[in-house]
């Protein structure tokens, strides 16, 4: 398989800004969906279905979580002598402070382990990307086009995030890639989702070390557009980008409407780490309907429309409805819940009622009492 001749390269800092609620203690990598699963399981898993054997994660700061999780890599069978998972913490390079403050910046700093790691290709990808792609054929299709890169798009409405690809459709290149405004009109936008030769790799980045600021969707990318062929992958799998708090809720809801089926796929299973945990308990008067609801969950109350992560306790006479609930958090009885998304170890004491909408759910973080 020729992904095993492939370096992947994960960001698990980058657009941490734009879901600041969630990230103010962790990675985007490391932030909680559906249930049981963080959001780097999802391009980690989908490297590790195609063959690519070893993966270095780009980190920044507030990355303990994202450590813990990820451990040595047994989960994804990445627990290896050779090759296997590396965490890339922040490198000091020339007059750098080594706190990167921008993708070029992070990947300058492990240019040392891109260049020793033996691969002839390299592989990106971002963490806030909830998706299921065939990365094998995506590998296959860029070896076979000869392209020198290769980016993964969508066609849709466009993401705040997400840069737009203009293609030169007789050519079969992109020869445009720039910001864009929103709107409801679909558009071709990235992924951030990026392959190309590690020799290339290593001549871009060391041309464009020379300039003032340099950045990667800039200078690598955008100021290369005419001189290098650059082509599209469009992807026809499940994918959706995460770009603020709002998205990151209208995403899990989606779960619950027939995305879910998209997403978990038998052929290209989504990997996580093991938390051996009881099957969930429903009293006698509980009612749950059109949710996903974890191990280690106790359900005693009323659970309409959610997603409970694992041990989260619905008390008797606890009403939660619309809602992303995540691990071990606690609704005491009486309490009523409606459009909220509350993170790790929250309690709700009794009769409490939180609501909000579905364009502005409420947050609540961790640790907190209500």
């Amino acid at each position: 398989m020729r992904a095993s001749n492939v370096l992947g390269i994960i960001y698990s800092n980058v657009y941490d800004e734009y879901i600041s609620e969630l990230t103010g203690i962790r990675t985007m990598g490391s932030v909680p969906f559906a249930g049981r699963y963080r959001l780097i399981d999802f391009c980690l898993s989908g490297m590790v279905n195609c063959g690519i054997t070893k993966v270095g994660v780009s980190t920044k700061s507030n990355y303990r979580s994202l450590m813990d999780h990820l451990g040595s890599g047994k989960p994804w069978d990445l627990s290896r002598k050779r090759g296997g998972l590396t965490l890339l913490p922040p490198f000091n390079v020339g007059d750098s402070s080594g706190v990167y403050s921008h993708r070029f910046e992070a990947l300058r700093g492990m240019m040392n382990y891109i260049s020793q790691s033996g691969k002839d290709y390299v592989l990106f990808s971002d963490c806030n990307v909830v998706c299921n792609i065939d990365y094998e054929k995506f590998i296959e299709t860029h070896i076979g086009s000869g392209a020198d890169i290769t980016i993964a798009y969508k066609r849709g409405v466009k993401p705040a995030i997400a840069n737009i690809m203009t293609f030169d459709l007789e050519k079969d290149r992109i020869v445009e890639a720039r910001t864009g405004e929103l709107g409801t009109q679909a558009k071709n936008y990235s992924l951030n989702i990026i392959i190309m030769s590690r020799a290339l790799l290593e001549r871009l980045v060391n041309s464009a070390a020379t300039l003032t600021d340099a950045r990667f969707e800039n200078d690598i990318i955008a100021g290369n557009t005419k001189s290098l062929d650059i082509r599209g992958y469009k992807v026809e799998e499940y994918a959706e980008m995460i770009d603020s708090l709002r998205s990151y809720y209208d995403i899990s809801m989606r779960l619950l409407s027939g995305a879910r089926k998209e997403l978990f796929k038998k052929d290209r299973p989504i990997y996580t780490k093991v938390r051996d945990d009881v099957p969930a308990i429903y009293g006698v008067c509980s009612k749950a309907s059109n949710s996903l609801i974890a191990d280690g969950c106790v359900i005693k109350g009323t659970v309409e429309n959610c997603i409970l992560f694992r041990g989260v306790y619905i008390a008797e006479d606890a009403v939660v409805k619309n809602s992303v609930i995540m691990q071990d958090s606690y609704i005491s009885s009486g309490a009523k819940l409606n459009c909220a998304i509350l993170d790790k170890n929250v309690v709700i004491r009794p009769n409490r009622e939180i609501s909000g909408a579905e364009s502005y759910p409420v947050y609540i973080g961790k640790n907190i009492t209500v």
